[in-house]
C-alpha cells in the first residue's frame, strides 16, 4: 500500500530539513525524485547520495525559488521534459526570518514571504495538478504549520501564509478531484536546521509542560504522514489537514495520578 514504485515525486525544499528526509523516503519506497531548493549545490549533494543509496532511482537535482513565478513554470517543464510525467508533489519549502517588531515589517519582507509561502505553492499545484488530470492522476501534499492555530507575534505573516495554503489545499482537492488528491500535514516544532537558533532549554521546558509527547519532532518522523499521502494507502483521503506536532498545547494540566512520567 505504501509503495511508490516508478512514480515521479517532486520535492521543494527538498535539499534539507523535512524536504531531505521526504527525499530519501520517497525514494527508498521506489519513487524517482526531483530535488528541487534555491541552491543547485546542496540539491546535487542530495542527489548524488540517494542514488549512491537506492540503485536504479533518478534521483535529479534542480535550483528553483519557488516564490517567482517563472521559476515555478520552469520547474514544471524541466519535470516533464526529465520524466514526462509528475505523480507526487511536495510543497515543503517555506520559511519565516525573524523580525524585530511589527511595525518594522517592510513591504519588501510581506511580499517575499507570502511569495515564499503561498503564492509558489498556489503556482505549482495549479500548473502539475492540472498535467496530472490529463494523466492518470497524482497526489499533492502541503507542508503547513501550527502557526496557523497558534497566532503568535514572532511569525505573522508566516503563519497568515500558511493559513492561505490550508484554504488552498481544501480548494484544489476540489477542483482537481477525483483524479488528484490534495492534502496538507500542519506541522508543529521539528528539530530542523532552523531550531537551532531555538532557545531550546527553554523550548524543552515548555514542550515538558504543555505537549502530550513532551518533546519536539525529529525530521524523519515526518516520512510516515508523507508516505501516507503520497502513496495508495490514503487512496480515499484528500482535503485532509493532519496536525503532526506531538500534541503541542493539548496537555496544559497534568495530574501525577494518570501521567507515569511525573
Amino acid at each position: 500500500m505504501f509503495s511508490l514504485d516508478g512514480r515521479v515525486a517532486v520535492i521543494t525544499g527538498g535539499s534539507r530539513g523535512l524536504g531531505r528526509e521526504m527525499s530519501f523516503a520517497f525514494a527508498r519506497a521506489g519513487a524517482h525524485v526531483v530535488v528541487t531548493s534555491r541552491k543547485i549545490d546542496t540539491c546535487e549533494a542530495v542527489a548524488k547520495e540517494i542514488q549512491a543509496e537506492c540503485p536504479g532511482i533518478r534521483a535529479v537535482p534542480f535550483a528553483c525559488h519557488v516564490g517567482k513565478w517563472d521559476k515555478c513554470n520552469a520547474l514544471v517543464d524541466f519535470v516533464y521534459s526529465e520524466f514526462g510525467r509528475c505523480d507526487i508533489l511536495v510543497n515543503n519549502a517555506g520559511g519565516s526570518p525573524l523580525y524585530p517588531s511589527l511595525s518594522d515589517i517592510s513591504e519588501e519582507y510581506f511580499d517575499k514571504i507570502m511569495a515564499l509561502n503561498l503564492k509558489g505553492p498556489f503556482r505549482l499545484m495549479a500548473a502539475f495538478g492540472a498535467k496530472m488530470c490529463a494523466q492518470s492522476g497524482g497526489s499533492i501534499i502541503n507542508i503547513s504549520s501550527t502557526e496557523t492555530v497558534n497566532p503568535n507575534s514572532r511569525a505573522t505573516i508566516y503563519g497568515a501564509a500558511k493559513i492561505g495554503l490550508n484554504y488552498l489545499t481544501e480548494a484544489f482537492s476540489s477542483a482537481y478531484g477525483p483524479k488528484v488528491r490534495v492534502n496538507c500535514i500542519m506541522c508543529g516544532p521539528f528539530l530542523t536546521d532552523i531550531s537551532k537558533a531555538w532557545p531550546m532549554k527553554e523550548m524543552e521546558i515548555e514542550w515538558k509542560r504543555s505537549s502530550s509527547l513532551m518533546r519536539a519532532g525529529k525530521p524523519n518522523e515526518v516520512v510516515g504522514a508523507a508516505l501516507y499521502f503520497a502513496s495508495d494507502a490514503s487512496s480515499f483521503c484528500t482535503g485532509s489537514i493532519l496536525r503532526l506536532d506531538g500534541g503541542a498545547g493539548r496537555a496544559t494540566y497534568r495530574d501525577p495520578k494518570f501521567n507515569a512520567k511525573l
